[in-house]
């Protein structure tokens, strides 16, 4: 299986722009680059039977569940809005992430 691509990383903030939750905004929590999928903080949420463990008791516990990574949008820090990402080289040949709105960088 190849892996996609994912325009987001861990501890950014994003804004669901399809699906259920559209128009919400949450912190990304994981990554899943093999699938294209992220988690996101308070998105998808989902409920799972959880069984009794030594350390855990048994309940209904309410999770995020992965969302396609095409249906987030990087919130910019700079300009505080959605935007695509690119990516450029900076001088040193790093590839750093680009707001397309604003033209700043994000990292």
């Amino acid at each position: 299986m190849a892996v996609r691509k994912v325009h987001v990383k861990k501890g950014d903030t994003v804004r669901v722009i399809a699906g259920e939750d559209r128009g919400r905004t949450g912190k990304v929590l994981r990554v899943i680059p093999a699938k294209g999928r992220v988690i996101v903080e308070g998105i998808n949420m989902v409920k799972k039977h959880q069984r009794a463990t030594r350390q855990m008791e048994a309940g209904i516990v309410e999770q995020p569940a992965p969302i396609d990574s095409s249906n987030v949008m990087l919130i910019c820090p700079s300009c505080n809005q959605a935007a695509r990402v690119g990516v450029d080289r900076s001088g040193d040949g790093k590839a750093v992430r680009v707001c397309k709105r604003c033209g700043k960088p994000i990292d």
